[in-house]
C-alpha cells in the first residue's frame, strides 16, 4: 500500500511538472514572438505619428500596452528552461506583492534535465512563495544560482512566519500531500545527482541552499 501511494505521488508530480514545463516554455515562445514583433510595432507607430494621427497612436500604445499585461518579463539566466521556470514563478511571487532579487548566471545545457530542473526549483520556489504569505512584515525572495565549477548551486533567503519545526530532513508546511511531497522528490533527485539541499528556518526568514553535479 504505501510502495503504491509513493508511486502514485511520483506519477502526479512529474505529470504535474510536465504540464507546469510546457507552460513556461509557452511563455518564452510568446515573449520570443513579442521581440520579433516590436520592430513592426514601431513602424506602425512612426506611421501615425508621420501623418500626425495621435489619436490613433495613443490608442494603438494602449492597446499593446494591454496585451503586454499578459506576458511576464523573461529572466536571462543563459540557460533557456530555466528561465522559463523562473519567469513562471517569480511572475506568481510579484503578483502576490512579494519583493523578488534574482541573480543568476547558469550554462544552456546541463546533465540535471529540463523536466528534474522544473521539479526542484519549482518547488523550492512554491514553498517560497507560501512561506512570504505567512510573512508579517516586508515579503521578500532573494535568489541566487550560478556555477561553482561544474556544479549548479542555488542559495535562497526568503520572508516566512514563525520558526518551523523540523520533521525529518525536512521543516513543516501548511500544506500537506503533493505539496509536501513535492519538497522531498526535489531534494531525491539532488541527493541522485550526488548532490546535497539543506533548509534553515529562523523567525522571519527561511533559507533553501542545494549543490548539484549539473556539467559533465
Amino acid at each position: 500500500m504505501l510502495k503504491r501511494t509513493y508511486l502514485k505521488l511520483v506519477e502526479y508530480q512529474t505529470e504535474q511538472s510536465r504540464r507546469h514545463l510546457e507552460e513556461v516554455r509557452s511563455i518564452h515562445r510568446e515573449m520570443r514572438g513579442y521581440k520579433h514583433d516590436f520592430h513592426n510595432h514601431l513602424q506602425t507607430l512612426k506611421s501615425y505619428l508621420d501623418a500626425g494621427d495621435v489619436k490613433r497612436a495613443r490608442e494603438y500604445v494602449l492597446e499593446l500596452d494591454k496585451q503586454l499585461m499578459n506576458v511576464d518579463t523573461l529572466l536571462k539566466t543563459g540557460n533557456a528552461s530555466l528561465d522559463a521556470i523562473l519567469s513562471a514563478k517569480l511572475a506568481q511571487a510579484k503578483d502576490e506583492n512579494v519583493a523578488v532579487t534574482v541573480k543568476a548566471n547558469v550554462p544552456e545545457w546541463l546533465t540535471v534535465s529540463d523536466l528534474e530542473l522544473s521539479i526542484i526549483v519549482g518547488n523550492l520556489l512554491d514553498n517560497a512563495i507560501e512561506a512570504c504569505r505567512a510573512a508579517q512584515g516586508e515579503r521578500f525572495i532573494r535568489l541566487f544560482i550560478g556555477m561553482k565549477g561544474k556544479m549548479l548551486y542555488f542559495s535562497m533567503l526568503n520572508a516566512a512566519g514563525g520558526k518551523l519545526k523540523k520533521s525529518g530532513a525536512l521543516f513543516g508546511s501548511s500544506k500537506s500531500g503533493a505539496h509536501g511531497f513535492g519538497l522531498r522528490r526535489a531534494e531525491a533527485i539532488i541527493r541522485e545527482h550526488g548532490g546535497w539541499v539543506k533548509y534553515n528556518s529562523e523567525d522571519g526568514a527561511f533559507t533553501s541552499e542545494f549543490l548539484v553535479p549539473a556539467l559533465t
